[in-house]
């Protein structure tokens, strides 16, 4: 295992989340556009990301461990601002997730984002919006009455299971909103 890009890896996902909650906490977050320290920092690590990946190939379990690796996945969820090299991500996590080098989930997510994003309806069921009250909800799934055998097969819960828990976020965090104010 290579320890030095391992907590390389960690590092960039450890800053991401930490930006990402300082944004939350300070009320720049949510807005109606990409925040530009989200977006630097996300663009920093995408570019880091692509040395890695030329250096190393995809950085998986074998290779930084299961942390990093999650770690990568993070770094290439958020690079938004390069679809092509997300969908470049989805080939390589393809082939990762046949190796049993990464969790099947992580390739769901992506290409999710990647399809949402590119205004396609998902295909896992992994991506949600808001309703119309703030409640969430699935973005538009492709084949849906089949959605959860796909989402088993890469070790996810069913789209329900899924659903439940998000509203329960949602849920508390409307709570925490009320305690507070």
């Amino acid at each position: 295992m290579n320890q030095n890009l391992a907590d390389e890896l960690v590092t960039m996902m450890t800053e991401d989340q930490r930006l990402l909650q300082q944004l939350f906490d300070s009320g720049e977050l949510p807005s109606e556009s990409y925040h530009p320290r989200m977006k630097a920092l996300h663009e920093q690590n995408a570019s880091r990301l692509k040395e890695i990946i030329g250096a190393h190939g995809w950085p998986g379990v074998s290779l930084v461990g299961e942390e990093a690796a999650k770690a990568a996945w993070l770094v290439v969820q958020h690079s938004v601002s390069d679809p092509e090299f997300m969908g470049e991500c989805i080939r390589l996590l393809e082939d990762a997730v046949a190796k049993e080098d990464v969790a099947g989930w992580q390739l769901a997510f992506l290409q999710d984002r990647v399809r949402t994003l590119s205004g396609k309806s998902q295909y896992y069921g992994t991506q949600f919006d808001v309703d119309e009250n703030g409640w969430p909800t699935p973005f538009p799934i492709e084949d849906s009455a089949t959605v959860n055998e796909r989402r088993a097969r890469l070790g996810l819960n069913s789209i329900e299971e899924r659903q439940d828990q998000m509203t329960e976020q949602e849920r508390k965090r409307r709570a925490n909103i009320e305690q507070t104010s």
